[in-house]
């Protein structure tokens, strides 16, 4: 006999090999497993995440059903499950809190999930942009629609999906850092390629007609390119059985520095904005445990 538990999970793109179990490589799923095992709470079937991410993607925050045996879930704390799991995941992986939740609780029947993604490291961004364009791009996204030509489709996979919300991220000077996009559920690449849109829309690579062509008819192929993973962090996920300590505000924007305007400081910048997110998402996790 067992009892379900979801339990939010954060981690650092640049640690993993992506979210899914690989063999010969590190990944986040593999990490929980490696725990459980080494907790002796380890049964076939016990763990399952709720979305899947890429090497390179990082997590604020992420979910996993853990099916633990009754001779522990009746003894130990929520509380006390995250520490023992912090105790065995490596140091690019945290459980921030745990829920008990319903036997027929599914972790991937999310309300919602959230990405943010900062547009300023993909390299064919501009130092100047204009946020009218990317609002208008924005709400050409918003909706229902076919997302063939934004995604990676794999057979059987509907690509119809409806976003509920996408909007520009801005600093405080009001130049655009990036977007937050939500729905319900994605596609495989679905944020990436909609982020290399916007790129190419700021960087007069594509235009706002040459978008709305790729949404409105994705029978005729076409691509608009594909955003690097390291500036994709999936930011937060809704569900009905889990009582999140997180909001789905925007990260302060005196976080980020400005992306210099000479290319020829992009790559030693890139690196410093990998520092920036990760330093973000180590003073979210932290706030929580403590």
């Amino acid at each position: 006999m067992s009892d379900r538990f979801l339990v939010a999970i954060g981690y650092h793109g640049n640690s993993f090999h992506g979210s899914q179990v690989q063999p010969e490589v590190g990944t986040v799923e593999g990490s929980l497993q490696q725990a459980l095992r080494r907790l002796t709470w380890w049964s076939d079937g016990c763990l399952e995440m709720s979305s899947r991410t890429d090497a390179g993607v990082s997590v604020r925050m992420n979910l996993a059903r853990i099916d633990l045996p009754q001779s522990v879930s009746q003894k130990a704390s929520e509380e006390s499950i995250v520490r023992a799991l912090n105790d065995h995941l490596p140091v690019g992986a945290v459980a921030i809190s745990a829920n008990r939740a319903p036997s027929d609780s599914k972790v991937r029947y999310a309300e919602s999930r959230r990405y943010l993604y900062r547009l300023e490291a993909i390299e064919e961004w501009p130092f100047e942009s204009e946020n009218a364009d990317i609002s208008e791009a924005c709400s050409i996204i918003e909706g229902e629609h076919d997302f063939t030509n934004l995604s990676k489709l794999v057979e059987g996979v509907e690509p119809v999906r409806t976003v509920e919300e996408c909007t520009p991220w801005l600093a405080e000077d009001g130049r655009v850092i990036g977007f937050s996009i939500q729905a319900k559920s994605f596609i495989w690449n679905q944020v990436r390629r909609i982020a290399s849109a916007l790129a190419g829309i700021a960087s007069g690579r594509l235009s706002i007609s040459e978008l709305e062509s790729a949404l409105g008819n994705p029978e005729r192929e076409v691509d608009l390119g594909r955003g690097p993973a390291d500036g994709l962090v999936l930011w937060s996920i809704s569900h009905r059985d889990f009582e999140s300590s997180f909001s789905d505000d925007l990260p302060p924007a005196a976080s980020f520095s400005r992306r210099p305007r000479d290319p020829r400081d992009y790559r030693r910048w890139l690196s410093m904005s990998h520092f920036e997110m990760g330093a973000l998402l180590e003073s979210e996790w932290l706030s929580r445990l403590n």
